[in-house]
């Protein structure tokens, strides 16, 4: 059962999307504080040590990693959820390995992000994919494991990967294909 009573940080540099998971969030009895980054993180943990924090992978002024570095460095014990429309192997086990409890794809609700705080563990029946991995999800995962590399440089991220910055650009724009 979730301590509703501690203080819990939503780190979400999309100002509507922070805004609505923050109501959310609080009419379910949870203590909110917002940061759209690094720095605030920073200065907010002066005063603060939240025991939730949902932060999103893809930040304006850098990666949700980072973040997630920072605040289990801070608390380990933090329960940390990434929240994240750029999905890839590669970064949900970076940031499992940083310090984060669960890797959630977006969309998801509030519904799915207390359920990631309130798991402990792992599930060992999830079921096995039997369907081998399409071409186009192996260069979505490449794609995403380079961005994660470089810090979600785009034009970096092109350059390693041999392919002009606006072809990237447009393939991160189209939905992720299952």
């Amino acid at each position: 059962m979730l301590d509703i009573e501690q203080p819990l940080l939503i780190v979400e540099d999309d100002a509507s999307f922070a805004r609505a998971l923050r109501r959310s969030l609080e009419r379910r009895g949870f203590v909110v504080h917002q940061s759209d980054g690094l720095d605030g993180i920073r200065t907010l943990l002066e005063t603060v040590t939240p025991r939730y924090a949902v932060v999103d992978l893809k930040l304006n002024s850098g990666s949700g990693l980072e973040c997630v570095a920072l605040l289990h460095a801070h608390d380990p014990e933090m329960r940390i959820v990434v929240l994240t429309g750029f999905a890839s192997i590669a970064t949900a086990v970076e940031a499992i390995k940083l310090g984060a409890c669960h890797y959630l794809p977006k969309p998801s609700n509030t519904n799915d992000i207390i359920a990631a705080f309130e798991r402990a563990d792992g599930d060992s029946s999830v079921a096995l994919t039997q369907r081998p991995t399409s071409i186009k999800n192996l260069e979505w995962e490449r794609i995403h494991e380079t961005l994660a590399e470089t810090g979600f440089n785009i034009s970096e991220t092109a350059r390693r990967l041999g392919m002009h910055r606006r072809t990237l650009a447009r393939k991160l724009e189209k939905s992720r294909v299952r």
